[in-house]
């Protein structure tokens, strides 16, 4: 339980980015993420990892599933949902 605990925790980003309109332009702002949709967020991506490595691939979803729960929770950068975590973070620190 421990380790879907921790891989929730380093899948999940603290922050992203919203566009606002001023006049006729969309200006990006970085803004902080709510608790639930983080969580939505880590979910969503430990998922689509775990589907996108199912593809071209004689291993099952749930062989899939537990390896991206794991190097999740190991906070690889390996793992789908890290790097997309860590992606969207770069996208909003640029965007202060």
């Amino acid at each position: 339980m421990q380790v879907l605990i921790d891989a929730l925790q380093n899948a999940a980003p603290k922050e992203e980015t919203t566009r606002l309109r001023f006049g006729g332009i969309s200006v990006p702002k970085a803004v902080d993420v709510a608790p639930q949709r983080r969580l939505d967020i880590a979910i969503r991506n430990i998922c689509q990892g775990s589907v996108n490595a199912t593809h071209k691939s004689k291993k099952s979803i749930e062989a899939c599933l537990a390896d991206e729960i794991i190097k999740a929770s190991k906070n690889d950068v390996a793992s789908f949902a890290v790097a997309k975590k860590n992606d969207i973070e770069r996208v909003a620190k640029s965007a202060r």
